[in-house]
């Protein structure tokens, strides 16, 4: 199993919410209006009058068969709108209950 963390831009949530029904990943936790900024050049993302956007953030586990259509889909998603933007981070799960 691994687990695959996808923070976005929230103009992408309805594409998102899509991807992931599309692709079947039923289980996630979803966290609304999560601040930062890209690592290189995303400007921050804070939900301020300077820096108005916010971001979301969905955290799911999947099955190891799952992981490269998820990530090819984010991959596509941003390659829509690169301004927007979307990242997804991989880890291993080691046990779950």
């Amino acid at each position: 199993m691994k687990s695959v963390f996808i923070v976005f831009n929230q103009a992408h949530s309805e594409k998102v919410e899509y991807m992931l029904d599309y692709l079947e990943v039923r289980g996630f936790s979803q966290w609304n209006e999560v601040f930062g900024r890209g690592s290189h050049t995303g400007d921050p993302h804070m939900g301020t009058h300077t820096w108005p956007e916010k971001n979301h953030a969905i955290i799911t586990v999947v099955e190891e068969e799952k992981v490269n259509k998820l990530l090819e889909a984010v991959k596509r998603l941003d390659e829509i709108n690169k301004e927007v933007g979307i990242r997804a981070f991989v880890w291993n799960i080691e046990q779950m209950v």
